[in-house]
Order: structure tokens, then sequence, then C-alpha cells
């Protein structure tokens, strides 16, 4: 059978809600075909889906071991390893993911994540401004920098965040007002 009929054929089972038979027929392929990267990436994807984020993270191990130039494959690990916790692995994959494609920007958003959990703020915010370089219009980015800008106790540098989220996230800058108590006076 060919590569392109058996991704169809999971694909079909996606698009019908059928992820238990997609991961049974993705591992099936796998034994045939282990070095297989839309193998290994879509069965990391749905054991995510299914609950079993070690799962996941084993086969993005091996996907990043046998494709190492797919900085893809570096952020889902990142991501994954983020999840479980593990906070030093995720801060690795998601720099070596930046290493291979430096205008990934969901990976500069999850290092700015996973330093933040290590409280190192600095560090997260560097990251966090790299991230709304690339992707300006994006308000996850500028959310986070207004919490950490709290964090370090620059409470004016927050509410220029909050300034900024008002011209085309108003959503989000609400959101942060609330939480914070910042920015309602100039509303």
């Amino acid at each position: 059978m060919t590569v392109t009929l058996e991704r169809g054929r999971v694909r079909l089972l996606l698009m019908c809600g059928l992820e238990r038979q997609a991961l049974a027929r993705v591992l099936h392929r796998l034994e045939a075909h282990p070095f297989d990267a839309f193998s290994l990436a879509t069965g990391a994807h749905l054991h995510a889906c299914l609950g079993d984020p070690t799962a996941a993270q084993r086969l993005l191990e091996r996907l990043v071991r046998q494709h190492p130039e797919r900085a893809d494959g570096w952020f889902n690990l990142g991501y994954v390893c983020e999840s479980l916790g593990l906070l030093s692995a995720s801060e690795a994959a998601f720099r070596r993911a930046i290493a291979i494609d430096p205008r990934l920007d969901r990976a500069w958003y999850g290092l700015s994540l996973s330093l933040i959990a290590q409280q190192r703020l600095d560090e997260a915010l560097q990251a966090l401004r790299k991230n709304t370089e690339l992707q300006p219009m994006s308000p996850y980015g500028w959310y986070q920098m207004a919490r950490v800008q709290l964090d370090r106790q620059a409470p004016d540098e927050a509410e220029k965040i909050i300034h900024h989220l008002r011209g085309f996230e108003p959503r989000v800058a609400a959101q942060l007002e609330r939480e914070t108590g910042l920015g309602t006076a100039r509303a």
C-alpha cells in the first residue's frame, strides 16, 4: 500500500473522530517503517490527544533522534515535556527548535512559558519580546509579557502593554485589567 493512501486513511479516521483507530494504524505503520517522520509525529499527536503524554514524549524523542533537523519535532517535544513538568527538557527542546528555525514564533512562546515556570523572568521576557516581534498581533505573548512585568515588579511596563493591547485585542486588555487592577483609570 502506498504511503499516500495510508496517510489518507489515517486522515479519514481522524475526520470521523476515530482517534484510537487512527493511532492503531499509525503504530502498525511504525512497525514496518520505524523512521517515518509523519507516523512518528502523528502518533505522538494522537497519544497526547488521547491523554498519554508520556507515550507522546517517547515518539517525539524518536522523531528528533531520527530527524534532528525538524524544528516542529523539537517544538512538539518541548510542549509535551512542559506539560509533563519536565522544564529543563522542555527548555532544551524549545531552544533546539529556535536554533533550527529562529522565526518559529510558537517556540519562543513555549520557551517563555518554560522559563516562567522556572522563575527565570528576565530570560522569559527576552523570549516574549522575540515572540511578539514575530507575532505582533497575537495577544498571547503580550498577555504573558504583562504578567511577567508584574512579577518583575514593573507595573508601569505592564500598564503600557495593556494600553497597547487595547488597540487590537480589547478583550485581552480588559481581562488583564480585571486580573491586575491596572489600566482601569485610563479606560
